[in-house]
């Protein structure tokens, strides 16, 4: 059983996707051919921005707001704790400094009420200089945006969506990577609209964000790419790529309703398991189910003996940023994200996407249920 199927999604795509790619192998315009053009259009309309810039990969995405922020040492960056080491790590790669944030236990998401507390807390210290909150729309849930970006506005920070896992999502039908001034999303394969590689995309409605993004990702060109105005970096979408994604994104609607009737399924099927805590979906929130994730006491135990059934597990995230080693130094200790160190301690998510088939479904429920 596998955890993501993506070869039952290929060979439900291989006809399409061999023709793409077979496209780009005739013209051979590898970087910056005419599909990455092709896949941004489609893809800024899709999200519902002005536009979408592409580029190598999530982490990249991320790196690229905090050089159009000009984010840098002295400044502080919000951003949660329960979250994958790319979120705080390109806050570090500038020079700057993150300033944890615990969850809210329902979504997992940055809690508000802490984001603000911290925000004030920073201010009363003085010795650094709010710039940014970096949101995540973590699983698939989309983050509480009416209260970010009313705290954002109040503190006159720039929001950063980081919608990697959250791609698909909505609230009130308004999709996930349109909240923030500047958002951000990943195609690494296993993210709910992944590539055959990595890949990323940073989405906004600023013009002048969007010119600098443009330029920032192909060495800081000008006119043309040996016309430089800017220190850059180095960050393309390969078009074999973009051409994948095309496809991939034109059957996106149908995965997501797939991805949402396991998720009943599984809610459904695990609800009376008083050991196991369902995850919910706020009223007017659409998630993209990137994981199904579950929270249990007794996870070592459920985990220990759905892999005796040869069913895959994964634990996100196991360690949160305050607890990294990296960033030891920054004195934000154990005991002061306490939602955030009890998800660590008790999240596991089960097998999600798609393709997966009624017997391997009966074969988790089984297990978890069963004994």
């Amino acid at each position: 059983m596998q955890f993501i199927d993506l070869k039952a999604q290929y060979s439900e795509l291989k006809t399409k996707i061999d023709a793409r790619i077979q496209v780009v192998l005739d013209h051979g315009k590898y970087i910056m051919g005419p599909e990455v053009a092709e896949f941004e259009e489609k893809l800024a309309e899709y999200v519902g921005v002005k536009h979408a810039i592409s580029c190598a990969n999530g982490t990249d995405a991320l790196q690229l707001c905090m050089m159009v922020l000009d984010i840098k040492a002295n400044d502080a960056v919000f951003c949660p704790t329960f979250t994958f080491y790319a979120t705080a790590e390109i806050v570090g790669y500038a020079g700057a400094t993150p300033i944890f944030v615990d969850s809210d236990e329902e979504s997992f998401n940055i809690c508000p009420l802490d984001l603000e507390n911290r925000i004030q807390a920073v201010i009363a210290e003085g010795k650094l200089t709010p710039k940014a909150i970096i949101t995540v729309d973590l699983f698939g849930h989309p983050a509480q945006y009416d209260a970010l970006q009313a705290i954002a506005k109040k503190y006159n920070l720039r929001l950063i969506e980081d919608a990697a896992q959250g791609f698909g999502g909505d609230i009130n039908g308004k999709k996930a990577g349109s909240f923030g001034d500047l958002a951000t999303t990943s195609f690494f394969p296993a993210k709910p609209l992944g590539c055959y590689g990595d890949g990323g995309a940073i989405f906004t409605d600023n013009d002048e964000y969007a010119y600098l993004l443009k330029s920032l990702r192909i060495h800081g060109k000008g006119v043309d790419k040996y016309d430089n105005v800017r220190i850059g970096i180095n960050s393309r979408l390969d078009t074999i790529q973009a051409a994948i994604l095309l496809e991939k994104l034109a059957i996106f609607p149908q995965e997501l309703a797939a991805r949402n009737k396991l998720a009943m399924a599984y809610e459904q099927a695990l609800a009376s398991k008083n050991s196991i805590k369902t995850p919910k979906v706020a009223k007017g929130y659409g998630s993209s189910w990137a994981q199904y994730t579950l929270l249990s006491d007794d996870r070592d135990e459920i985990m220990a003996k759905l892999k005796n059934a040869n069913i895959p597990t994964v634990i996100y995230y196991a360690t949160n940023m305050h607890q990294q080693t990296v960033f030891k130094n920054l004195s934000q200790d154990n005991g002061s994200f306490p939602i955030a160190e009890k998800l660590s301690n008790t999240v596991f998510s089960l097998p999600m996407h798609p393709y997966m088939d009624e017997t391997d479904f009966n074969k988790i429920i089984d297990s978890m249920l069963g004994g």
